[in-house]
């Protein structure tokens, strides 16, 4: 079959090529009924415009860029959802670029971003707090949205959220539980999320008047083989917590893997809680209590508030999202000692 081009479209609609190329580059002195009589005329020869000829006419790639780096799957998808979601009928292509380590590769991403051509990035953590690639982007003019900063707030766009107040909310739930031997699985040291939900539980411990103690924290790197050793370490001794708090749902789920390895009933022996609500979490069995974090939400509001920027439109700078604690059936209430001759004993 022989390619509709822009000139059958023309013929088709009674009017000039350039007419026809005004109207799909959306160009001014272009009448609304000329405009219809074109779109009519491209849907019934089912023409459609050449994207890459219209970004050299207006020297927009319409390409927008997501990097994350190697988180869970779960999140990853609510992550490229919520963008996609935003880019729906925007006229604007997702160009995905996941990054094995953005500590380590910092330098080479802006070049990468700008040999994409892209006309804006939304940054995922920990991309999102990485002062030198935020100065870079800034320096090649590129736009940018970031999704749960912590540093420089003033710079771009940004979707804030409170892992303060997540792992505060969490990390109180199992003290209410009556729970004081708590051990401590943590994240990448890299992410800003590590230091912000180690703080939230340490306000928790403060606030119940017990303390935190070191020698029950290990670090899992946010990795479901990481959550299993570390949970190894942490529950190989006779001398083991009652509870563990977990700083994602891939480690705590490799932890209930370790317990169970090891002999023990889940929440009966032991209690975990994780942290972001992955998909994960509620398939596992039992149920992981956790936070939910608004993942596709914070994902939709960056990439409206990017789209805004590239064109021109007035809009938030920031947006303020809430994490939201999740009671399953993990963790349970510390058994009461029997004193000796305790009739329930």
């Amino acid at each position: 079959m022989k390619r509709t081009t822009i000139v059958d479209v023309g013929r088709h609609a009674g009017v000039s090529t350039k007419t026809v190329s005004r109207v799909f580059n959306d160009e001014p002195h272009v009448s609304d009924a000329v405009k219809q009589r074109v779109r009519a005329a491209a849907s019934a020869l089912n023409y459609h415009p050449n994207v890459f000829a219209q970004s050299l006419v207006r020297r927009r790639s319409h390409l927008i860029g997501l990097v994350y780096e190697k988180p869970s799957a779960s999140y990853v998808v609510e992550l490229q959802e919520g963008v996609l979601e935003r880019l729906e009928g925007e006229g604007y292509r997702l160009i995905v670029i996941p990054v094995q380590s953005v500590q380590q590769n910092a330098a080479d991403i802006v070049g990468l971003l700008r040999a994409a051509a892209l006309d804006g990035v939304v940054l995922a953590p920990p991309a999102s707090d990485h002062l030198m690639i935020l100065a870079q982007l800034d320096a090649a003019g590129i736009q940018y949205a970031r999704i749960a900063p912590t540093r420089q707030l003033e710079l771009g766009s940004s979707t804030l959220l409170d892992d303060v107040a997540g792992a505060r909310a969490v990390a109180a739930h199992l003290l209410a539980l009556g729970h004081r031997d708590i051990g401590i699985i943590k994240g990448d040291p890299d992410h800003a999320a590590t230091d912000a939900r180690l703080i939230g539980y340490g306000e928790a411990f403060r606030d119940a008047g017990c303390t935190m103690r070191l020698d029950r924290i290990e670090t899992g790197l946010f990795t479901f083989d990481g959550g299993h050793a570390a949970g190894r370490r942490l529950l190989g001794g006779t001398d083991r917590p009652t509870a563990i708090l977990v700083q994602n749902d891939e480690m705590a789920v490799g932890v209930m893997l370790a317990a169970r390895e090891l002999g023990l009933s889940l929440p009966d022996d032991l209690s975990i809680a994780g942290f972001d609500d992955a998909e994960v979490s509620r398939i596992a069995w039992p149920r992981l209590t956790t936070v939910r974090q608004p993942v596709f939400e914070m994902a939709v509001a960056a990439t409206d508030m990017l789209i805004a920027d590239l064109e021109g439109r007035a809009s938030q700078r920031q947006t303020h999202h809430t994490n939201m604690l999740q009671v399953r059936d993990s963790t349970a209430a510390l058994p009461r000692p029997t004193a000796p001759g305790d009739p329930s004993a």
